[in-house]
């Protein structure tokens, strides 16, 4: 079934009609989002964060991590793909153990830092990503994170490099995070000649013009997770100042 949902995810990456991915923080938002009518579940390593208590960048425990993809996986009959920052300084092997073992059939892989935020060696990322993909076979997705734009490195040439080495390493998907304007995510489509996800945020061009754009994949981060906070907290606002919260 493993491979099964892989496949099935995988073949959800079609350039131009782009899978759409509202990042989920726990089981009760993965079944709302599966009752929403998408078709598989993304988490969101930030708001998982958030939500058990820890910072972003490889904060949480990977253990607690790995229950909480465990837990979100079992609240649906979806693939799910994790958001599993850097790998949390585990070798290849068994970072791909940890996540088939939590039933996850995809992972996001960044190349920066958690801790500095420097950008890692593309070649050093590359050879990281191959032996993720040989230790996984096709049993997961990649999703290969660049991080150039998020890191003030912005220049199209470099998020290029890095992202046709990280496909030549066996990434099924590059995530040029922070990319926002029409005209570079045009271009940076056309010249990679692979699957591309885009990081929707205020700013960025609306869902369907990323379609037309050649998008292959769009998420949400921790923008959702946010929003949903932000909302709660006007809730929580509203009963201690003696109103209805409803």
């Amino acid at each position: 079934m493993t491979t099964d949902n892989a496949a099935l995810l995988r073949a959800l990456h079609v350039p131009g009609t782009p899978l759409v991915l509202p990042n989920v923080w726990d089981a009760a938002s993965a079944r709302a989002v599966r009752e929403a009518g998408f078709p598989a579940i993304a988490t969101g390593s930030a708001a998982v964060a958030r939500v058990l208590g820890y910072a972003d960048g490889e904060g949480t425990p990977v253990a607690e991590m790995m229950a909480a993809i465990a837990r979100i996986v079992r609240a649906v009959d979806l693939p799910v793909t994790a958001d599993v920052e850097r790998g949390y300084q585990l070798k290849p092997a068994e970072l791909v153990e940890r996540l088939l073992a939590a039933g996850a059939v995809g992972c996001n892989l960044e190349d920066s830092r958690p801790d500095t935020g420097e950008l890692v060696d593309p070649g050093a990322q590359a050879d990281f990503l191959a032996e993720v993909r040989a230790a996984a076979g096709q049993e997961l997705v990649i999703n290969a994170r660049v991080d150039t734009y998020l890191r003030g490195q912005g220049s199209r040439e470099a998020a290029v490099e890095r992202g046709r080495r990280y496909l030549a390493a066996g990434a099924d998907c590059v995530y040029p995070i922070g990319l926002g304007a029409e005209d570079e995510i045009r271009a940076l489509v056309s010249e990679l000649r692979g699957p591309v996800n885009v990081l929707f945020r205020p700013g960025v061009p609306a869902l369907d013009r990323l379609g037309e754009l050649g998008v292959a994949r769009i998420s949400f981060g921790g923008g959702l997770h946010q929003a949903a906070h932000h909302y709660a907290q006007g809730l929580f606002a509203k009963v201690r100042e003696g109103l209805n919260p409803y």
